[in-house]
């Protein structure tokens, strides 16, 4: 008997129940799930080398070997978990084959997320024992939250896209379906496996019963940033709508003075706010933030000749701030989980301890370079690992913005002592202070390791930024 489908995957994200649910796809004989296969940092399941042969370091260098893998195995119909941030150089191949079922599971964002923050607080992510069960009460923080949301929103929607466009359909299944063993033998029947189950298996415990009001210890916050936001891109999957908004709430305008900053990532964002701050004296955090597409028309009508504008830094320096606060730092910013990976599986020569009297200079450069090639590689789509907005062209996200609100004027960095004060007195702020410039990295500076190679690496890596925005050599 031919099979209805070669193979399977669960669309899913963090805390949603995706355990839960692989297990009780694996309580049929006919299924078999190999977990979050396409996970950048590990393959299928923390602390496991291969998937049916497939090494982490094969499917790194060529993803389709583990896809053919598992459409090739016979005895059952196999699948994987698939996140948002899982390798993507596999997910057109895989949304574009109707012969791939598609089961999308989805969970409301606020319980996802506060379940998150608890099993982050407690380091548990699994519970099969409730005598072990761990607790915490987690603070909401309402920026982090529609982050969460606009990514999970993002995704989804793209998905549906990508199926609408094909002529494909998914078995859609909500959290609250996971308890109900005939939805589960639905989805057996969607998959073409004959097998039913009587009962669930429930092994795997639910790790925070109790309600969100005994679980967040900032309870009250809740209602207002959920005011903040269209209610509708709330309702399941596929019937909201994503916010159209590129990274609207990263935008930061100014406390009084009708200007609002775009910030770029790895750009001079701390010294731009500090300047934004110190043109009407406040502090840092009396600036007007967490915005959304609402909340920014509104700034927009009610600053008449207002001025938005963004900042472009040259790419070697940015690169190297990139690297210096996201790769090689170890506090709170820093990528560890990508540190770990680009040690691991790119082999690039990242210290233990950036702090140590080992790590000199030229181990400094080594290391760079390294990185350097990293991102040549991601951003050509040639990694498993996300193409993250500290690293992607500044052409790219300024090109995001336009989406929604093109920024006024654009000022390269070694310029802003002149083009803020000049942009702040287009406003009528004719006793703008001047701007500091950012420093240029540590443990070590760019121009202790600048030269030749380092310029011709991030020249190739970002010559449409330098065409663009017309950069030449750093020094």
């Amino acid at each position: 008997m031919s099979r209805k489908f070669d193979y399977f995957v669960v669309f899913a994200e963090m805390r949603t129940g995706s355990n839960f649910l692989e297990t009780n796809i694996n309580a049929f004989s006919g299924l078999s799930c190999h977990g979050e296969a396409f996970n950048p940092h590990f393959i299928g399941y923390p602390n496991k080398d291969d998937i049916l042969g497939v090494t982490l370091d094969q499917r790194t260098a060529d993803p389709t070997q583990l896809l053919t893998a598992i459409k090739s195995q016979t005895d059952t119909l196999a699948g994987f978990r698939f996140f948002h941030d899982h390798d993507p150089r596999v997910l057109d191949d895989v949304l574009n084959d109707p012969r791939c079922a598609k089961i999308v599971l989805t969970r409301n964002p606020l319980d996802s997320y506060v379940s998150w923050k608890i099993a982050q607080a407690t380091g548990q992510w699994k519970l099969t024992d409730v005598r072990r069960r761990k607790d915490s009460k987690v603070r909401f923080d309402g920026v982090e939250f529609k982050r969460h949301v606009e990514d999970l929103q993002d995704f989804q929607v793209s998905l549906m896209k990508s199926l609408q466009l094909s002529g494909q359909t998914a078995f859609y299944v909500a959290y609250e379906d996971l308890q109900d063993v005939q939805v589960m033998n639905g989805l057996a029947s969607y998959l073409g496996v004959d097998e039913r189950l009587d009962a669930l298996d429930r092994s795997l415990k639910r790790q925070n019963p109790s309600p969100l009001s005994e679980k967040v210890s900032n309870f009250g916050e809740i209602s207002t940033a959920l005011g903040e936001l269209d209610r509708f891109n709330l309702s399941r999957t596929p019937n909201f709508e994503p916010r159209r908004g590129p990274v609207v709430p990263t935008y930061i305008a100014a406390a009084v003075a009708p200007l609002m900053f775009l910030p770029l990532r790895s750009g001079p964002e701390a010294e731009v706010m500090r300047w934004l701050a110190g043109l009407d004296g406040v502090p840092v955090d009396g600036l007007l933030t967490n915005f959304n597409q609402k909340a920014l028309r509104q700034w927009k009508r009610g600053n008449l000749g207002h001025r938005t504008f963004s900042v472009v830094r040259h790419p070697a320096l940015r690169a190297h701030h990139a690297f210096c606060e996201r790769i090689l730092a170890s506090g709170e910013g820093s990528f560890r989980k990508i540190q770990n990976t680009l040690r691991q599986v790119f082999k690039v020569p990242l210290p233990r301890d950036a702090t140590s009297d080992e790590y000199d200079v030229a181990a400094h450069k080594a290391a760079f370079l390294g990185y350097l090639r990293f991102v040549k590689a991601n951003l050509a789509g040639q990694t498993s690992l996300r193409q993250d907005a500290h690293w992607a062209t500044q052409s790219g996200a300024l090109r995001g913005f336009g989406e929604l609100a093109l920024p006024d004027m654009i000022i390269r960095e070694a310029d802003m002592q002149t083009q803020l004060p000049a942009l702040a007195k287009q406003v009528g702020r004719a006793d703008a202070p001047e701007p500091e410039l950012g420093g240029l990295g540590q443990p070590y500076s760019l121009d202790e390791i600048y030269d030749d190679e380092i310029e011709a690496l991030v020249s190739d890596i970002y010559q449409r930024d330098y065409w663009i925005f017309g950069f030449d050599r750093w020094k």
